[in-house]
């Protein structure tokens, strides 16, 4: 899965394995210590992941449901348990949240992005259950085919590949100009 961005999530959204794709879109994984690899305590804790999103408080929200679902899913795992932890002590946006008791499971989605390289980048989300491991999941982030979105999509994987050469936009290209390419 090259060219689509591709996370394979323990169902707390720990982030167990990702590609060059979503590590490009959304952070570097392999940086962060594997106990902060989980899209939720990024979501809250995370300035520069936090940033990414066009509307952050839907996103948040989405995420304290989630975690909500999977508290009472799983009442005796510890590790959700020490999210919510974490996250009520350090976050007032998360607690006031907590506290609304709303539930959500995963489900296809949409998300616009505000991608340092390519600007804002709306994305649909799929989630894909692995029947050989029922608590994780495949997520993919796809853009409507022909979108601008789409184009963003594909620059931003040339470009971490080095297949977009410094000043290869020029003004009136509308690439540099869509793209911000310094």
């Amino acid at each position: 899965m090259r060219d689509v961005p591709a996370l394979v999530l323990h169902r707390g959204m720990d982030v167990l394995a990702w590609n060059r794709a979503a590590e490009v879109l959304l952070t570097d994984f392999g940086a962060l210590p594997p106990a902060e690899r989980n899209l939720i305590r990024l979501t809250f804790l995370d300035p520069s992941f936090r940033a990414l999103y066009a509307d952050w408080p839907r996103a948040a929200r989405e995420c304290v449901a989630t975690l909500r679902m999977e508290t009472g899913r799983s009442p005796h795992d510890p590790a959700p348990a020490a999210l919510v932890g974490e996250l009520s002590v350090r976050d007032p946006d998360f607690r006031t949240w907590w506290a609304g008791h709303q539930v959500r499971g995963p489900r296809q989605l949409s998300k616009t992005y505000l991608h340092p390289v390519v600007g804002e980048i709306t994305l649909d989300i799929q989630q894909f259950t692995v029947d050989t491991h029922p608590e994780q999941f495949l997520v993919a982030y796809t853009a409507q085919p022909g979108s601008p979105s789409d184009e963003a999509l594909g620059f931003l994987l040339r470009w971490a590949a080095g297949g977009v050469e410094e000043g290869s936009a020029t003004p009136g290209s509308g690439i540099g100009e869509r793209y911000g390419e310094r």
